[in-house]
């Protein structure tokens, strides 16, 4: 199938639709909303599901050096991304250096909600896939923030200090505090802790929950999707002015960018058609969820209707649609399909 026709697939997919429903209804100032205890509820529920599985993959053929090397590698991924994306930005627009960095850690990071709609992708095409890569996930939260915040340091104003209150730039405890909060992100907890819990119980755990966590995911994933769309819709009402065309033009450019990156660590990793589509997906998103909780933290000073906007209300966007056939076809490149 060519990268046209599963563009096509997917735009039709249920998902996506209602991806695009609640964009609508935000850009159009619908009064649709999903209760905010509801939304976290879904996204909890996607989290466990979602780990679980992974985790029962894992189970059958236990830890391995094609395991291991793939997360080395996507650590590396992670903290790389960021320094390559600051570079382009700052080439190519104005934003500040702080600023810059702020972005370039949302794209360093990841969106498991991206994540998912790759794997159901795959599902829904019979292509299989590692269980591990849900591991690969959770281990590139944190070295794009690093990365960031290592970047950003040298465009902080002193008089803002690093959030320690001394105002001399060291941060070295609100760093230490900042990477604590991340490590414990509820949705790293809840996606770290299903996998262990899959990868213990197996296939055994998993016939006992499965009526739970296997029939109903497609349509919970739609109503959280909904819920994307109408946070992406107003996010891009109340954002748009800070986005400028060359702001824009990231949003879409650079994902491709990473994919090319991705693909090229993936050469050198034993990884099958499905998994290198997954790597190359994972570090072609952009994070929305627990990247911006770190940046309000430790980069007070960033704008979040810059890169909260961006990421969710184009990079997103973008991916949902367009990116993830195609992140697809280049791995099927990769792998000589």
């Amino acid at each position: 199938m060519g990268a046209m026709d599963l563009a096509q697939q997917n735009l039709s997919s249920p998902m996506v639709l209602f991806f695009a429903l609640g964009l609508f209804a935000a850009l159009v100032r619908s009064d649709l909303s999903v209760p905010e205890a509801v939304a976290k509820t879904l996204a909890l529920y996607l989290m466990l599901s979602i780990g679980f599985k992974g985790g029962v993959e894992v189970s059958k053929t236990g830890l391995s050096l094609g395991m291991l090397g793939t997360i080395g590698a996507a650590i590396v991924l992670s903290f790389v991304i960021p320094l390559i994306g600051v570079a382009l930005l700052r080439a190519t627009t104005r934003l500040s250096l702080v600023d810059a960095a702020a972005v370039g850690a949302h794209y360093g990071s990841i969106s498991i909600v991206t994540f998912v709609a790759a794997t159901e992708m795959l599902r829904q095409l019979g292509v299989d896939f590692e269980g591990y890569l849900i591991a690969v996930a959770a281990v590139m939260e944190t070295p794009a923030i690093v990365s960031a915040l290592l970047i950003a340091r040298r465009g902080r104003r002193p008089e803002a200090g690093d959030g320690n209150g001394d105002g001399n730039g060291n941060g070295n405890g609100d760093t230490g505090h900042l990477l604590r909060e991340i490590a414990f992100n509820g949705s790293i907890v809840m996606l770290v802790g299903s996998f262990l819990i899959g990868w213990i119980t197996g296939e055994r755990g998993l016939g006992m929950i499965a009526p739970f966590i296997v029939d109903p995911f497609r349509g919970v994933l739609c109503l959280f999707l909904l819920d994307m769309g109408l946070v992406a819709g107003r996010g891009l009402r109340q954002g748009a002015r800070v986005l400028t065309p060359g702001v824009i033009a990231f949003g879409v450019y650079f994902p491709l960018v990473s994919a090319l990156l991705a693909a090229l660590f993936a050469l050198g990793l034993d990884l099958s058609l499905g998994g290198t589509a997954l790597l190359i997906s994972l570090s072609a998103s952009a994070s929305y969820i627990a990247v911006p909780a770190a940046m309000r933290l430790a980069l007070p000073e960033a704008n979040p209707a810059l890169y909260l906007t961006l990421s969710l209300g184009v990079t997103f966007p973008f991916n949902l649609t367009i990116g993830l056939p195609l992140y697809l076809a280049l791995a099927e490149v990769v792998a000589g399909v």
